[in-house]
């Protein structure tokens, strides 16, 4: 049987594809698992400075393990369980992704529904091709939402359309969710790889441990009283002061010329 995510890293790139197209990439426990224990491997690796999220064939991500509930449905007493279980698997993958300490990118090429509209969400960087889809639709399988809907959404979209869009189901093309902020860029089918990765490569060569930190900042600040922000990031900035990316940024604008940054 085929691993359910493939994992690789290339130039500071750790790259976590969902490859399990003919089940449409759900987030079945094995699927959940997997793709944690990617994201662990990303952090633990220093040589990384940005992970990417995608799906294999066209894909993103079908969302929750349907099929899998179905199965436990025979049994009442099961069903609980069976739901439980599938919860905490989904949620916990989707939780590793949004709380990673780097930047993130979800690179959606095809559809991302119900959960796996969510994993897409909680990337720093979503960014889509003109292929895609999205869609909260729990409302189409008879659940509430899950797997963050209610954390994530309403922070990009404002919460009357969040629950427009919980409340209908309705499947939004990448154009209409871009324009919606749910995704950051919309890149045409035929050229989305390379501007996606071209986007990423942005990422992944900037000074990491100021994106790192301002990851942070930005985070925290969404609870914050502007004081408290102010605060926070000065107390987060005197800790980058002191990086080799800082010394080469600053030599580097005083010199007229791109700043190459190590990572350091």
């Amino acid at each position: 049987m085929t691993e359910p995510v493939l994992y690789d890293v290339e130039d500071g790139v750790a790259t976590v594809t969902l490859n399990r197209p003919d089940n449409r990439n759900a987030l079945t426990a094995e699927m959940s698992n997997a793709i944690i224990d990617a994201v662990d491997r990303a952090e633990a690796d220093d040589e990384v400075r940005c992970l990417v999220i995608t799906g294999r064939e066209g894909t993103f991500c079908a969302g929750g393990d349907v099929n899998s509930m179905m199965e436990m449905m025979s049994g009442a007493a099961e069903l609980h369980e069976a739901v439980e279980r599938i919860q905490h698997n989904t949620h916990r993958a989707v939780m590793r992704v949004a709380q990673f300490h780097l930047p993130t990118v979800a690179k959606v090429d095809g559809v991302a529904y119900g959960a796996g509209a969510n994993l897409a969400i909680a990337a720093d960087v979503p960014v889509a091709s003109t292929d895609a889809s999205i869609s909260f639709g729990f409302r189409q399988v008879g659940l509430a939402v899950d797997s963050g809907t209610s954390y994530l959404l309403p922070r990009i979209v404002g919460e009357n359309k969040a629950k427009e869009l919980v409340f209908t189901g309705e499947m939004l093309s990448a154009e209409e969710a871009g324009d919606e902020g749910i995704f950051n860029h919309v890149y045409d089918a035929d050229a989305f790889d390379e501007q996606a990765d071209d986007l990423v490569e942005t990422i992944a060569t900037g000074p990491t441990i100021a994106l790192r930190t301002s990851k942070q900042a930005i985070s925290q600040g969404l609870n914050m009283s502007l004081k408290e922000a102010l605060d926070n990031e000065a107390a987060l900035q005197a800790q980058v002061f002191a990086t080799a990316d800082h010394e080469e940024g600053a030599t580097a604008f005083m010199e007229g010329r791109a700043p190459d940054f190590q990572g350091e």
